[in-house]
């Protein structure tokens, strides 16, 4: 069945679980991507996805046509993971402030990575700074909207994107490092 996004959303708002199933698979893929970021692993991302579902059929008659369906979606998608992260990290300035890299960046590293990796390296991020790094670099948002999110000031959040891009640029030296090390014989 092709996707046809009014008669689908319609269908949803109704309760039809053929119109359900049709929008999980057509999101699915793409927001468990936006869950991996926020998450620390698989299962959690996929948690997050399935609640995030959850709230989207819940919701789905609110949708008012503006704008994009799918930015809608994402929304939802983005906002269970913060509300994730705050409910499983009550300590987040202690635990960020805990936290200390040093990193020299270099261009060229992007260049030699995949987005999967990229992924995989948000992943090892410590909680806080993944949260703030998502909601800054890749999806947007200012300071000022992170720390009246998460219930930090804006100064916090922008230390913690600084420390946070400073440990990405360690993960990626280092992954690249790993990646490109001479591979020895046994002898």
């Amino acid at each position: 069945m092709a996707y046809n996004e009014v008669n689908i959303i319609q269908g949803c708002i109704e309760g039809e679980r053929s119109a359900q199933k049709a929008l999980y698979e057509h999101f699915a893929g793409k927001m468990l991507g936006v869950c991996l970021r926020y998450a620390k692993d698989r299962s959690e991302a996929e948690d997050m996805l399935q609640e995030g579902f959850l709230k989207v059929f819940q919701g789905i008659s609110k949708f008012k046509g503006e704008g994009s369906f799918e930015g809608w979606v994402r929304r939802i998608m983005v906002y269970n993971a913060i509300n994730h992260y705050k409910h499983r990290s009550r300590k987040f300035q202690e635990d960020l402030d805990q936290e200390n890299y040093d990193a020299v960046y270099h261009d060229e590293l992007l260049e030699k990575i995949s987005a999967k990796e990229i992924v995989a390296l948000i992943q090892h991020l410590p909680e806080g700074y993944r949260a703030i790094f998502n909601l800054y670099a890749i999806e947007g948002y200012t300071h000022k909207e992170i720390s009246e999110r998460l219930n930090i000031a804006v100064g916090t959040s922008k230390s913690q994107y600084s420390r946070a891009k400073q440990c990405m640029q360690a993960l990626l030296a280092k992954h690249y490092q790993i990646m490109n090390e001479p591979f020895e014989e046994a002898k």
